[in-house]
């Protein structure tokens, strides 16, 4: 089978000028090499087509595949790791991972939520700042938590994320209204645990490959798994599994997400727990991270038994089901 690999290789943006927290979300070479390497072992005949860009340029010149590992991500706009899944869905050409409308979603972390709400799943209230003068109309209970409504990797993630009154809240929101030209999500602070859920499959046949939890150490900065943690998680971040009846818990709300808004193939969903040890949706992630070394769905199928290939295959196996039928 003919597999094309779409992707956005992060240096290729910073040799265009793009800062490294600009590139954080796009993958290294040694992401692209694991996956196709994987692939190659499962059988896979590969072909390297890149990002939007190039896949277009691709397809005018008369190229096709059976099917397309898609994890581009995109540069602009809420839309943008819907653009490669858009242009495939034209040409009839079938990919894995999520549809253009769950990944133009899901990348709005206030639109996802409200459609959590709905599905009565547990998530901590919210509002949506979209202007600084939106402030005023805040009516959570402090302490609350303040970030872009549409970034990934924690950018804009830092120590002031955590306000305890008006006036930090106010501060904190100029500057990534400013900073990252989008709303900014402001939700009731969760103090517990956080986890993070792996998960293969589509609809009813998705499943829970693990939990882990995510424990910060002192080197970490303490408003939670923020863009710098991530980046030094060597040095602030352990992994670890999680006792049965939590996991079973985590599961549950993991899965009931995953499949209310329509997730396909593979990804993770990301809880954290209330002041009572109640365990909230916070994130989902249907296009995450796959470096085969320190990408948080990888090191769930490695610490539940799975190498990295078998988390690829899983993947394939659920997509494949998908186009045969």
């Amino acid at each position: 089978m003919k597999t094309g690999l779409t992707f956005d290789l992060k240096s290729e943006y910073i040799k265009q000028g793009f800062s490294p927290e600009e590139a954080a979300e796009f993958d290294s070479e040694e992401t692209v090499e694991g996956i196709e390497k994987a692939l190659v072992q499962l059988g896979y005949k590969t072909d390297r087509i890149g990002n939007f860009k190039q896949l277009v340029q691709r397809i005018n010149h008369g190229d096709r595949w059976d099917l397309v590992f898609n994890i581009a991500e995109g540069m602009y706009g809420f839309g943008r790791e819907a653009q490669v899944p858009a242009l495939l869905d034209a040409y009839r050409i079938p990919y894995v991972f999520s549809d253009p409308l769950v990944l133009s979603l899901t990348l709005h972390k206030g639109m996802t939520k409200r459609i959590i709400r709905d599905n009565h799943i547990p998530t901590a209230d919210f509002v949506i700042v979209s202007h600084i003068r939106d402030v005023e109309n805040v009516h959570l209970d402090y302490p609350l938590f303040a970030k872009p409504v549409a970034e990934g990797t924690g950018k804009g993630i830092t120590e002031k994320s955590l306000t305890e009154t008006p006036g930090e809240l106010r501060v904190v929101c100029k500057q990534l209204l400013k900073r990252f030209n989008q709303s900014v999500l402001v939700e009731e602070y969760l103090p517990g645990r956080e986890f993070t859920v792996g998960i293969v499959g589509t609809g009813e046949e998705a499943r829970v490959i693990g939990v882990i939890e995510i424990i910060l150490n002192q080197k970490a900065e303490r408003s939670g798994y923020s863009y710098l943690n991530k980046a030094h998680y060597q040095d602030r971040v352990e992994y670890v599994l999680v006792e049965e009846e939590m996991e079973r818990i985590c599961s549950e709300i993991a899965l009931k997400a995953w499949q209310a808004l329509e997730c396909r193939d593979g990804g993770r969903v990301d809880l954290r727990c209330d002041k009572n040890n109640n365990p909230k949706f916070m994130e989902i992630n249907p296009l995450a991270g796959l470096n085969y070394l320190d990408s948080d769905l990888p090191i769930i199928a490695y610490k539940n038994g799975y190498a990295f290939a078998d988390l690829i295959r899983m993947i394939m196996e659920s997509a494949l089901r998908r186009v045969q039928k």
